[in-house]
């Protein structure tokens, strides 16, 4: 069938908004072509006729002058009907692009207000509360316990004064009962510190005691 009737002709891509500036940015550019060019011709016109006197030479000069200025005229206005054009496409343009820009910021905000909602529905805001009731009262055990070691052991108040003297005097006699029963030697010291003394001193000996380590030596 193709080759009877023939294929269709392919159709031609949709004109865009940045086609239709492009194009008329292309036809403002040859217009300032023109006018560069009619510009020139008119300084030429102008530069003749400055020098020229007053007849039928410079009268028919000055009528091709004015046939230019006319084209000038026309060119510019037609520069400025496309410029006004692109003008208004390139608004149009800019509404386009901020609307194709609101559209992905919205699609964003969908797409995180789903994905919120769906993080938000794993969490159980009842769970949330106990699991905080149960932190307070493991800090509240916790401050007793340290409360509770911190307590300072003191002597109990009914605790009776005259036993503690009866058995101050009691230590004191046993103190002076094994001081006579080592020959009365003062500097002896009772049995119940003889643990906390250390093996050796520092201190050098006394004099009358180094003899008696010298005899002992010998």
């Amino acid at each position: 069938m193709n080759r009877l009737f023939g294929s269709p002709a392919p159709k031609p891509p949709k004109a865009t908004l940045n086609t239709a500036i492009s194009s008329i940015d292309t036809r403002i550019s040859s217009i300032d072509v023109k006018l560069a060019a009619l510009n020139t011709e008119l300084t030429t016109y102008q530069a003749k006729l400055s020098k020229m006197r007053d007849g039928p030479g410079k009268t028919a000069l000055k009528q091709k002058a004015l046939k230019v200025l006319q084209r000038r005229k026309q060119y510019e206005a037609q520069r400025d009907q496309l410029q006004s054009q692109v003008w208004n496409m390139e608004q149009a343009q800019t509404m386009q692009d901020n609307l194709k820009n609101t559209m992905v910021t919205i699609d964003a905000l969908k797409q995180t207000n789903k994905a919120l909602r769906k993080e938000y529905g794993k969490v159980d805001i009842d769970k949330i509360e106990r699991l905080q009731d149960e932190m307070a009262d493991l800090l509240d055990v916790g401050n007793e316990i340290q409360e509770s070691l911190a307590r300072s052991y003191d002597i109990p108040e009914d605790v009776d004064e005259a036993e503690l003297d009866a058995e101050l005097e009691a230590l004191g006699q046993e103190v002076e009962l094994e001081r006579e029963m080592m020959g009365g030697d003062m500097n002896s010291l009772p049995s119940f510190m003889q643990d906390e003394v250390p093996e050796f001193i520092d201190e050098p000996p006394v004099s009358g005691q180094a003899g008696k380590v010298k005899e002992a030596a010998g």
